[in-house]
C-alpha cells in the first residue's frame, strides 16, 4: 500500500516538473512577444515580437511629428519645422516599455493569459524629446509680431482735439509654451496653434483726459495768445510778445520749471546785453526786464511781466514770452511748477 502511494506522488510529481519544463519553455519562446492589447502611442502592437513593433511604432509615428508647428494669430502665422525644432521620438525605450508591461506577473499569469487568449490593455505614452531652445525662440517670435502695446488717450496740440485710446495685445508667453510643448510631444495633437492673448487696457482713456490735465498753457505765437486751461476748459486768453528773428522762443512741449516773485535777472553773456552781459540784476529794479513774476520754461526763456506793454502782439523778446503786469499776476498763482506749457 505504502509503495503505491510513492508511486503515485512521484507521478504527480513528475507531472507538476514536467508543466513547469513546459510552461518554462513556452514563456521563454515568448521573452520578446508583446502582449495583446498593448498599445504604444495609440499604435496597436500587440502580438508583434519587438523588432516589429519597432518599425510598425516609428513608421506610423514619423508622419505626425514630422509635420511643422504653426502659430496663427488671425492672418500672421509663425512656423517652426520638426528638424528646427530637435523632435525625437525615443522608439526602443517605448518598445522597451510594452514589453515590461507584457511581462508583469509570474511565468504562471503570463501562461495563463496567454493560452486563454486574455490581453494585457496597457497603453504606452509616446517618449517624444525636443529642443527647448527652439520652443523659447518661436515664443519670442510670436511675442514680438503680435505684441502690440496699448496707447493711452492724447491730446493734439495745439488744437487739444482728443485722440481716441487704444487698447494693447500681449501674448500669454507660458501658456503658449505649454501649447506648443504638447504640440510637438504628443503625436496626434493639432500642430496647429492658436496663440493665447490677453487684452491690454490703456491707463488714459479719453475721459480721463481733463484729470491728467488740471492746469495746461497753450502758446499760440502765430497769435501771440497765451492760452490758460483747466481740465481742457478755457479759462481766460492773453495778448503776449514772443522772440524776435534770431531769438525764436522754443517750440514744442516744456513743462514749468520754476516760478519766482520779482525776480533777479542773470544777464546773458551776449553783446545785445551791453554793459550787462554777465551780470546779475536784482529783482524789482528799473534795469530788470523781468517784472513782477517769473515762470520758468526751457533754457533761460520763460514768462515774465513786462512794463513795454506796446511791445505785447509783436515779436519783440529775446525768447521769453512777456505779458503786461497785471496778467502775469494773475497767472501766477493758477499756474503750479511742473505745468505742461505747449508752444505751437
Amino acid at each position: 500500500m505504502r509503495h503505491r502511494s510513492f508511486i503515485l506522488v512521484a507521478v504527480l510529481l513528475l507531472a507538476l516538473v514536467g508543466g513547469a519544463v513546459a510552461a518554462y519553455a513556452y514563456d521563454s519562446s515568448r521573452d520578446d512577444l508583446i502582449a495583446e492589447g498593448v498599445t504604444i502611442a495609440g499604435v496597436h502592437v500587440g502580438g508583434m515580437r519587438t523588432a516589429e513593433a519597432q518599425r510598425v511604432v516609428a513608421r506610423e509615428l514619423k508622419p505626425a511629428l514630422e509635420k511643422p508647428i504653426r502659430v496663427t494669430h488671425r492672418r500672421k502665422r509663425f512656423t517652426l519645422s520638426a528638424e528646427d525644432a530637435g523632435v525625437r521620438a525615443d522608439v526602443d525605450a517605448m518598445v522597451d516599455e510594452a514589453l515590461a508591461r507584457s511581462r508583469d506577473g509570474s511565468i504562471f499569469s503570463r501562461v495563463a493569459r496567454d493560452l486563454t487568449g486574455g490581453e494585457e490593455r496597457a497603453q504606452v505614452p509616446a517618449r517624444v524629446s525636443y529642443s527647448p531652445q527652439a520652443v523659447r525662440r518661436l515664443v519670442r517670435r510670436v511675442t514680438r509680431g503680435v505684441n502690440r502695446p496699448a496707447r493711452d488717450a492724447q491730446l493734439d496740440f495745439p488744437s487739444l482735439e482728443k485722440v481716441k485710446e487704444q487698447t494693447g495685445i500681449e501674448v500669454e508667453r507660458a501658456e503658449l509654451s505649454q501649447r506648443i510643448e504638447q504640440a510637438l510631444s504628443v503625436p496626434g495633437v493639432d500642430r496647429r496653434v492658436q496663440a493665447p492673448i490677453r487684452i491690454v487696457q490703456p491707463k488714459v482713456t479719453r475721459a480721463e483726459l481733463a484729470a491728467k490735465y488740471p492746469t495746461l498753457l497753450v502758446v499760440d505765437r502765430g497769435a501771440f495768445q497765451l492760452r490758460l486751461y483747466k481740465h481742457l476748459d478755457l479759462q481766460r486768453s492773453y495778448t503776449v510778445a514772443i522772440g524776435a528773428l534770431g531769438f525764436d522762443t522754443p517750440a514744442g512741449m516744456y513743462h514749468i520749471q520754476n516760478k519766482a516773485v520779482n525776480p533777479a535777472w542773470s544777464v546773458p553773456n551776449s553783446d545785445w546785453a551791453g554793459s550787462l552781459a554777465g551780470t546779475v540784476v536784482p529783482g524789482g529794479t528799473p534795469e530788470n526786464p523781468l517784472k513782477a513774476r517769473w515762470l520758468g520754461i526751457f533754457d533761460g526763456a520763460g514768462i515774465h511781466g513786462t512794463d513795454q506793454t506796446y511791445t505785447l502782439g509783436t515779436a519783440a523778446s529775446h525768447g521769453c514770452v512777456r505779458m503786461s503786469i497785471p496778467d502775469v499776476i494773475q497767472l501766477y498763482d493758477q499756474v503750479p511748477v511742473g505745468a505742461p506749457i505747449y508752444i505751437a
